[in-house]
């Protein structure tokens, strides 16, 4: 059959909403065509689908219809009038995810039309330009629908091509636009949403530390935006908190804890079931107190599934985390100890496996300390390896002890 009458077929089935008769036009019949013929028919299915006024959203229920919208946006030319290729993608993603009728939400089909999407960059005469906010949205909002369907790594593609837009364009909070404080708004709304996604995305891939930075930052939003509730930044600060607990023993980790430490709205976290045990951990993190099995628990209960992933020595990331930290803590109380000891102390693991993570934590230099294994004993010394001294561990004990009497006089004061 020659283009012209499958475009008049085509034109007809719309019309009617003949879906058998559209799939077998892209199906069979346009195999016939030549590829540039081909893409001319593709580029005429969905102009005139777009504007038709009653073949969609009823359409998008159809496999079949479906199957030709996905074949057709795969041989399309350079241009379509009007965009109308963008236009049904954008159709496609808000169809995708309000679907009342099958009361059904497709988060990753959804993603996958609008990643699709042709934007232009630089000419602004072109169809398909949008300006570098608009652009960033479409990433943000891809990504968002890529974590609900916990599509991790696609997540992450899409949140860093808008991370690229927003490095090269300068958006920033404090940029405006023509119509003023309400372009702000949508900006300042905007740049959140990516904080947010990209927070989650480096939850989600255990990326802890950054993570935790990322979420206290969006807790703090109230100084850009009062379009955010107080329970939702309090939210934020509760996943900085499970962050931070959870990242590798560091120096960076505690600058983070400290960072959170200080933050005036911790202890209203006591006041969340889920964040209820949070305060506690991180203080006793933070101050090296020995954080115990009872609190480890109740802690851990409350994380997501991701945050449970058990390593290779059979333990836990928080299992991990804590033990290090008890680790440290304790060596700040000892100069020496038996393994037995040890092992009472923190708790949850027998003695070889106590000497197996001190061990660990002496060779890669987050503990300085030495093992003598025909006494079972560990004794702790400065850390050599991150360039410690015993002055410097002074000093940040003195510095602890001050920031937690000046807490009490605050406190003794404020009564």
């Amino acid at each position: 059959r020659t283009m012209e009458s499958l475009a008049q077929s085509v034109t007809a089935a719309i019309e009617s909403s003949d879906y058998a008769r559209l799939s077998g036009v892209f199906a069979s019949q346009w195999q016939s065509l030549g590829q540039g013929e081909q893409r001319t028919l593709a580029s005429h299915f969905i102009r005139t689908a777009v504007a038709s006024p009653t073949f969609f959203p009823d359409a998008f229920r159809s496999p079949q219809i479906m199957t030709v919208i996905t074949t057709t946006l795969n041989h399309l030319p350079p241009t379509v009038e009007k965009a109308a290729d963008n236009v049904l993608r954008q159709r496609i993603f808000e169809f995708k995810l309000n679907d009342e009728e099958d009361n059904t939400i497709d988060y990753s089909t959804a993603a996958r039309m609008l990643a699709g999407l042709r934007m232009e960059e630089n000419d602004e005469s072109s169809a398909y330009y949008m300006p570098p906010v608009e652009r960033c949205d479409v990433f943000v909002k891809v990504a968002e629908c890529y974590l609900e369907e916990d599509l991790t790594v696609e997540a992450e593609g899409a949140v860093t091509k808008a991370g690229t837009i927003i490095e090269s364009t300068g958006i920033s909070m404090s940029a405006s636009g023509e119509d003023g404080a309400t372009r702000d708004e949508r900006t300042v709304t905007l740049l959140l949403r990516y904080k947010s996604t990209y927070a989650r995305v480096l939850d989600a891939n255990r990326k802890f530390l950054p993570a935790a930075m990322k979420y206290h930052d969006l807790s703090t939003a109230y100084l850009h935006t009062d379009a955010i509730v107080a329970d939702d930044l309090l939210s934020m600060l509760g996943r900085a908190v499970t962050c931070a607990i959870l990242s590798p023993n560091s120096a960076q980790r505690q600058r983070v804890l400290g960072l959170v430490y200080k933050d005036e709205r911790l202890s209203q976290l006591d006041a969340i079931p889920e964040f209820q045990s949070h305060s506690a951990v991180l203080t006793k993190m933070y101050l090296n107190r020995i954080v115990q099995k009872r609190e480890l628990e109740q802690f851990e209960s409350s994380l997501a599934d991701h945050q449970k992933a058990i390593m290779a020595d059979g333990l836990t990331i928080v299992e991990r985390g804590v033990l290090e930290h008890n680790m440290v803590a304790v060596s700040h109380l000892y100069t020496s100890i038996y393994f037995t000891q040890l092992a009472e102390l923190l708790g949850n693991v027998d003695a070889v496996k106590a000497e197996r993570v001190a061990a660990k934590m002496i060779s890669d230099g987050s503990m300085g300390g030495s093992i003598d294994e025909v006494e079972g004993l560990l004794r702790f010394h400065p850390n050599k390896g991150k360039e410690e001294s015993t002055l410097l561990h002074w000093d940040e004990t003195i510095t602890s002890f001050c920031m937690q009497l000046n807490k009490v006089t605050d406190a003794v004061r404020a009564n």
